[in-house]
């Protein structure tokens, strides 16, 4: 059959408003999808959601339409999102009635059952990763605009993938190929040279969005638009391929894919062709996302100049400490972004900041903001704050748990009203076994010995790292195979954990991926109760790599 040609146009809540306008007119597309989710996303359209009743989903996804339904029906191309959020029946009735006053006679159709919010008491938005078949039930009917609530990233490609080629549940490799394609299209431009340790191999300040060529045996290319700014190559596709993963096995709804399968190679410019990929069973179980509400939040940066900086933050902590006693949970970083002699006042100032956070707005709000405002002719000689503590601000928590298929009403709701259930997948075969654990391969062969030089492991390594929950993971890729025997050999769990200090007494689990020349490492718990409850300074873990790439060791002068 013929190629599937699928593209991407946001990776989150707010990503580029141009991006779909620039992928209906910048060239061929069958399939136009959107990402709109993630968990910090339904923790505020859970909070919308409270406000009105008829909200919960992504209202920017409309306003792009309004641009652009024209455009995807003169062209004929069908657009896949998952900007339903908490209500994708009332998004698909709000784009019926844009296409109605836009005269544009499109099908519109939608996928549910993913809520199971009132099965979890306490929870604000407690919803089920679905997978793609519910999608692609909708697309065989007929539809061109289908939209979803949570569903797997990968899933707005499997979907589209499933109607167009045909391919059975229990066809694993074609499946695991379009999941695979699915995670590198679902943040945007991140595949395309955005977010990429290398950034300057090519001109990103103006990145395409991607696409995806499918064939029906589940390879893939991936490329863009041509003209488009931005670039694809092995590293920014193989940067993309170890965001937000963890071992060998990447499991979801439809299939789990083997990411240690998986085999790059460039094809021509910006086109990077995905194949290799074999896929198992997926598990019998559907990950629930849970955000609830955790409490109240408050910070304030109070700003050390000069001289004796670390005097002035204990008199700082020594002053508020009256005020912080009945807070649940108190934190102090001091920043040591100054430096002597410095010829800016900016560059001669540390940074020291509180966050609290406690079940009771009043005692982070107006108690805090009362004291460290006092302080202001009465503290430290310099004294003066980034901006003054607000009233408190309710946090999210997010947790996963995982309930059976059959747990989840999956269901297609047609352009014409029709309800199709969509059935869980089939257990494997009988006597079909898919072990416990990937076996870890072996090691390729160390360097010889020679000269090292103490230098940043982003030299010869580039690494990119996110958030799942409170855990963070750390893709590191090397460029060369000399420099992936160094690698695989010098960076350790032990020696990560050394580099990164947060890591230290945290389990921290190191998976080798050779055709990728990668290691990955998942760091559990270091983001604490995840990005909403805003623990750390770097929520979502975005900058961990580049930390980690900016540390120095012992490297061979001949990888220099």
């Amino acid at each position: 059959m013929s190629v599937l040609r699928v593209g991407n146009a946001s990776g989150f809540y707010g990503d580029r408003f141009s991006a779909m306008r620039e992928m209906l007119t910048g060239g061929e597309l069958d399939v136009l999808t959107g990402d709109y989710l993630a968990e910090l996303t339904m923790l505020i359209l859970g909070r919308d959601r409270l406000k009105d009743p008829g909200a919960g989903y992504a209202r920017t996804f409309l306003r792009q339409l309004e641009e652009c339904l024209g455009l995807a029906h003169e062209r004929g191309v069908r657009i896949v999102a998952n900007a339903g959020g908490l209500n994708p029946a009332g998004l698909a009735d709000a784009v019926r009635a844009l296409a109605e006053r836009l005269g544009i006679p499109v099908r519109v159709a939608h996928v549910e059952g993913d809520d199971l919010t009132a099965a979890h008491p306490g929870a604000l938005a407690a919803h089920a990763y679905l997978g793609g078949f519910g999608i692609a039930a909708c697309l065989r009917a007929g539809a061109d605009v289908v939209v979803t609530g949570r569903v797997t990233d990968a899933a707005l490609v499997t979907g589209p993938a499933v109607a167009h080629f045909g391919w059975e549940p229990t066809e694993y490799d074609r499946l695991a190929g379009a999941v695979v394609a699915g995670h590198l299209l679902e943040c945007g431009a991140q595949v395309t040279g955005g977010n990429y340790a290398f950034f300057r191999d090519g001109d990103i300040r103006h990145p395409g969005f991607p696409l995806a060529e499918l064939h029906a045996d589940g390879t893939s290319v991936v490329t863009k638009h041509d003209g488009t700014g931005g670039f694809v190559d092995v590293g920014t596709v193989t940067a993309q391929l170890l965001y937000e993963t963890g071992g060998a096995r990447y499991a979801g709804p439809d299939v789990t894919a083997r990411l240690d399968t998986v085999r790059l190679s460039q094809e021509g410019p910006d086109r990077v062709r995905v194949e290799g990929v074999r896929g198992e069973a997926p598990p019998p179980t559907l990950k629930v996302g849970l955000n609830r509400l955790g409490g109240f939040r408050n910070e304030v940066v109070f700003v050390l100049t000069g001289l004796d900086i670390e005097a002035k933050a204990d008199l700082v902590r020594a002053q508020m400490e009256p005020a912080l006693g009945k807070i649940t949970d108190v934190r102090w970083d001091l920043a040591r972004t100054d430096r002597p002699d410095a010829p800016t006042e900016e560059t001669a100032s540390a940074l020291l900041r509180l966050v609290v956070r406690d079940a009771d707005q009043q005692v982070v709000g107006r108690a805090l903001s009362g004291a460290a405002i006092e302080l202001a002719l009465a503290g430290y000689p310099g004294f003066h704050v980034l901006a003054p503590p607000g009233k408190g601000a309710p946090y999210g928590v997010f947790e996963d748990v995982y309930v059976p298929h059959g747990a989840v009403d999956h269901v297609a709701v047609l352009h014409d009203g029709r309800r199709v259930r969509v059935p869980p997948p089939r257990p494997p075969a009988q006597g079909t076994v898919v072990p416990a654990h990937v076996p870890e391969p072996p090691l390729p062969r160390p360097l010889p010995p020679g000269p090292v030089r103490r230098a940043p492991l982003g030299l010869v390594a580039g690494a990119r790292s996110g958030d799942k929950g409170g855990n963070a993971n750390v893709g590191v890729w090397a460029r060369t195979d000399e420099a992936w025997r160094w690698l695989a050999h010098e960076l350790t769990a032990d020696r990560f954990r050394e580099l990164i200090p947060e890591a230290r007494d945290l389990p921290v689990t190191r998976h080798r991926l050779p055709h990728l020349r990668a290691l990955n490492f998942v760091v559990e718990g270091i983001l604490g109760e995840g990005v909403a409850a805003q623990a750390r300074f770097d929520p979502q873990a975005k900058a961990l790599g580049e930390w980690l790439r900016a540390r120095h060791l012992d490297i061979p002068e001949s990888l220099l």
